[in-house]
């Protein structure tokens, strides 16, 4: 038991000295995440990609070659997504009651970064406005 606490507080401390990012080649990326940029981001190049040791498992991050940051979490779903300006977040990426109330309300807005958040997702739009959502999809909360 004794050896088992050990154990525990070195895996944490090592957690917590950042020893757990590592590079990754992007063809050994998980399958899934391979399979996300493919789908929405065609003919993106992915250019540098790290896994992170979470006390949940392995998350990643990934940079494509037009700017675009990808975090990953360890069920290897997006989490966020950050574009740059010139390009917007797919369409497609946006869950829908998010995508329909921007689309009702900021109708020639570009998204530019969406993050998951524990109760919705906080979106950015190219205009500078940052939007906070529930998971119904309304506004909770505006800032400029």
């Amino acid at each position: 038991m004794k050896n088992f606490i050990v154990s525990g507080i070195f895996a944490l401390a090592l957690l917590m000295t950042g020893c757990s990012d590592k590079p990754v080649p992007p063809a050994q990326l998980p399958a899934p995440i391979q399979s996300f940029v493919q789908q929405y981001f065609p003919g993106q190049t992915i250019t540098f990609a790290q896994k992170d040791l979470e006390l949940t498992g392995w998350k990643y991050e990934i940079f494509l070659a037009d700017g675009t940051h990808i975090d990953f979490d360890t069920d290897d779903m997006w989490d966020k997504i950050e574009c740059p300006l010139t390009n917007p977040i797919p369409t497609a990426i946006i869950p829908p009651p998010v995508a329909t109330t921007i689309q009702a309300n900021y109708p020639d807005a570009m998204i530019t970064k969406i993050d998951k958040e524990l109760n919705g997702y906080e979106v950015d739009l190219a205009n500078g406005l940052e939007l906070k959502f529930n998971n119904q999809g309304a506004i909770v909360d505006m800032d400029d």
